[in-house]
């Protein structure tokens, strides 16, 4: 479970992003992602009753300022990703905690290289029922939404613009979040109808 002092270490941090703040408050740090990282251990086990991860990565909290305007030297909120079994499986799953509702869940394909993203169109081109079924399924709207990511203005190159899937066929990401506004939601993701939701989506990620 993400405890209070997760959250309250992650607003101070906000308040005092720097290095000075940091070594003096590390030993509350190391506290805290040692409770970050013993969740994601378990949405980890979790997501494997319904798909196939390797692996999951808790990214560091220090930021990459090297190219980057904001200087500021650490991130503000958790991040980590569960990847699905390769080479059988592509796409997988984020959890994004923060502070003041910004945590969320994400699934589905966020950049997909060249050739799966071909691969996608392609079986886009052939049929999209399957998709558009499960998209068009109450449960899965009610905890998913509709679907995100980056699309092109027009159909890509060696494909129909009047394709009846062009929609599907121009994006570039196929992303599925939803919002974690409370510390209990946190705890529902673990819970069997939200696995079930998952397994829906699972299904679709075969590529």
């Amino acid at each position: 479970m993400i405890t209070k002092d997760v959250f309250s270490f992650l607003k101070k941090l906000k308040q005092n992003n720097n290095r000075e703040w940091f070594h003096e408050h590390k030993t509350a740090f190391k506290t805290i992602e040692t409770e970050v990282k013993q969740f994601y251990a378990q949405v980890f086990e979790q997501l494997n009753t319904v798909d196939s991860i390797d692996a999951f990565k808790l990214f560091r909290i220090y930021r990459d300022v090297r190219f980057s305007k904001n200087k500021l030297p650490y991130k503000t909120h958790f991040g980590g990703s569960f990847h699905r079994t390769k080479p059988e499986l592509r796409g997988g799953y984020y959890l994004h905690i923060a502070p003041q509702n910004e945590s969320f869940i994400a699934t589905g394909f966020w950049n997909p290289n060249k050739e799966d993203l071909f691969r996608i169109r392609k079986e886009f081109e052939i049929d999209s029922d399957e998709l558009r079924e499960l998209m068009a399924q109450p449960r899965f709207k009610s905890v998913w939404g509709a679907l995100q990511g980056d699309e092109l203005k027009s159909a890509p190159r060696g494909f129909d613009k009047n394709d009846p899937n062009i929609d599907l066929i121009r994006r570039k990401q196929f992303i599925f979040t939803k919002k974690l506004q409370t510390r209990k939601s946190f705890q529902k993701i673990l819970d069997n109808k939200s696995l079930q939701i998952l397994k829906l989506f699972a299904l679709i990620l075969t590529i």
